[in-house]
């Protein structure tokens, strides 16, 4: 906080489409100046707060984002924490729950809000929903309760009137303005007339400023098997037996059943015996794996994979990449793939 009781916020511009111009001759949309963006949205000259901004350059579409920015991301908010009440990071939709469920695990002990978001249209459109969400991010961003606290000491994602955990937010919808939803996490703040939080779902802080580490360290040794029927044994084995890969996302069919033929337990087994971590996810946006309930669940659970609970697939990847990174054995790992360690598991 200001030595005047100002917030402070620090706006971080990654890309994305919030910050796109049209481009006369070839009608494409390419980004622009960053000071553009306050200029479109002078609503922010009406906070009574200090509003500084970073731009990443080159600027990246979200669809070319790689860990390494969100390692840059983590570094810069250790960098600035001490001077900032809060952060805004302006990042494409296409990746942003990727990037948001990254930065929940390697900003330990975070005591203060670091907000994504960004639009579906471009910011100096008409329609453009880029203002609202921006507005209404830095209004969170800044929010302190009675105590001087942050309200929201949390990864996040606004979008659409909505404050999403980060962590538990996925893209549902490439061309309305709703793009995401948080399907087994309620919203932690809606944002109408007044903003409302919901406390009861915000994690609490219950340490200090100076209790933030990052952990920069990811091992993206990390494939996706989604299920299909129709699916050979030669692409499973490939993307699960690959002797590259450390620990394998199995994305099954509703509450994490898949192929009970004996060519696919026994690849399982196979790579479990080689040591790679298994996590069972599920295809349906909502809702949770339980291997207990059908013989299918059952006998993955008996090829040695391991329950993602109602974890996203996002939060799945960004959780492996980080406990694999942290350099952690694979039985540790296991276990903290179950364990809620920053709110993305509803248990």
């Amino acid at each position: 906080m200001g030595m005047n009781g100002k917030s402070s916020i620090l706006l971080i511009y990654t890309g994305g489409t919030i910050g796109m111009k049209e481009d006369p001759a070839s009608q494409t949309l390419r980004p622009f100046d960053f000071s553009q963006i306050m200029s479109e949205a002078p609503e922010l000259g009406k906070f009574a707060m200090r509003i500084d901004s970073e731009t990443f350059d080159p600027l990246i579409d979200s669809s070319d984002v790689e860990p390494s920015l969100w390692q840059r991301l983590a570094r810069l908010i250790s960098e600035r924490y001490d001077e900032y009440d809060g952060f805004v990071i302006l990042h494409g939709t296409d990746t942003m729950a990727y990037s948001a469920s990254a930065l929940s695990f390697m900003l330990e002990g975070l005591g203060k809000p670091v907000i994504f978001t960004g639009s579906q249209l471009p910011i100096g459109r008409p329609r453009t929903d880029g203002r609202e969400n921006l507005i209404s991010s830095v209004e969170i961003a800044a929010s302190r309760d009675a105590d001087g606290h942050a309200t929201v000491p949390e990864v996040c994602i606004f979008f659409n009137d909505t404050l999403m955990r980060g962590n538990r937010a996925t893209k549902v919808n490439a061309t309305a303005f709703g793009a995401f939803a948080s399907p087994n996490c309620p919203p932690l703040a809606e944002a109408g007339i007044s903003i409302r939080y919901n406390r009861s779902v915000i994690r609490k802080f219950t340490g200090n400023d100076s209790d933030l580490r990052i952990h920069t360290g990811l091992d993206t040794r990390v494939s996706v098997l989604k299920l299909h029927p129709g699916l050979t044994p030669q692409i499973a084995r490939h993307v699960i037996c690959d002797p590259g890969i450390r620990a394998v996302i199995l994305e099954t069919y509703g509450s994490g059943n898949a192929i009970s033929k004996p060519w696919f337990t026994d690849i399982l087994r196979e790579a479990s015996d080689a040591g790679k971590i298994l996590v069972n996810v599920t295809q349906c946006l909502a809702g949770e794996v339980d291997m207990t309930l059908y013989a299918t669940g059952k006998a993955l659970a008996d090829c040695g994979v391991i329950s993602g609970s109602d974890m996203t697939t996002e939060a799945t990847l960004s959780k492996l990449f980080h406990l694999m990174g942290r350099g952690l054995p694979a039985e540790e790992i296991k276990t903290l793939v179950g364990v809620s360690l920053r709110g993305e598991i509803s248990k």
